[in-house]
C-alpha cells in the first residue's frame, strides 16, 4: 500500500471544516434594546406618586433640590399618604422615620387637595416638624397649570 491512500490516519490532508465567524451578531442585542425601550417607555408615566389630587396654583418658583423627596399627599376626604400607601396620622412620624433612617435633612413635600380643609394639611405639617424634620415644603400647582408640581419651601 502507497502512503498517499492513508492521508486520513497521518494527519496529512485534513482541513479544516468550521472557521471561526468574525463578526458579531447584533440583531438580538438590538431586539432585546427595543423590547426594553417600549418596557421603560410604558412604565416610566406610572411613576409618579399615584394619589391623584386639585392642587392649588401658586406664582412660586420651583425649589432645587439634588436629593428625591418625600411626598406626603392629603387628599380631598382629609386621608393621609405617604407616597402612595394610605397612612394614619399617628404612624405618620414613625413610618417617615423608618424610611429616611431618621435622617433630619431629607426633603418632604406635602400636598394637599384643594377641597382638603387647610387645618388638616397644617397638621401634618406640624407633625412633620414636630418629629425634627426641618426641610418640609408644601406642593402647589404652577401658575396656569393644572397639576404641575411647584413647590414653596416653608423655611423661607
Amino acid at each position: 500500500m502507497d502512503a498517499n491512500n492513508y492521508k486520513a490516519f497521518t494527519g496529512k490532508g485534513r482541513r479544516r471544516r468550521h472557521t471561526q465567524m468574525s463578526e458579531i451578531n447584533v440583531t438580538p442585542f438590538v431586539d432585546v434594546m427595543l423590547v426594553l425601550l417600549i418596557v421603560f417607555m410604558v412604565t416610566a408615566p406610572l411613576l409618579t406618586v399615584g394619589v391623584p389630587l386639585e392642587l392649588p396654583n401658586t406664582k412660586a418658583a420651583t425649589v432645587q433640590g439634588n436629593d428625591e423627596p418625600l411626598v406626603i399627599s392629603v387628599d380631598g376626604e382629609g386621608r393621609l399618604f405617604l407616597e402612595d400607601v394610605e397612612v394614619m396620622l399617628e404612624n405618620l412620624v414613625p413610618k417617615l422615620q423608618a424610611v429616611t433612617g431618621a435622617k433630619q435633612d431629607q426633603r418632604i413635600f406635602v400636598r394637599g387637595d384643594t377641597n382638603v380643609n387647610y387645618g388638616r394639611v397644617l397638621e401634618v405639617m406640624g407633625e412633620i416638624h414636630d418629629a425634627g424634620f426641618k426641610r418640609v415644603a408644601m406642593v402647589s400647582a404652577g401658575p396656569g397649570t393644572a397639576r404641575s408640581g411647584t413647590t414653596q419651601d416653608s423655611n423661607q
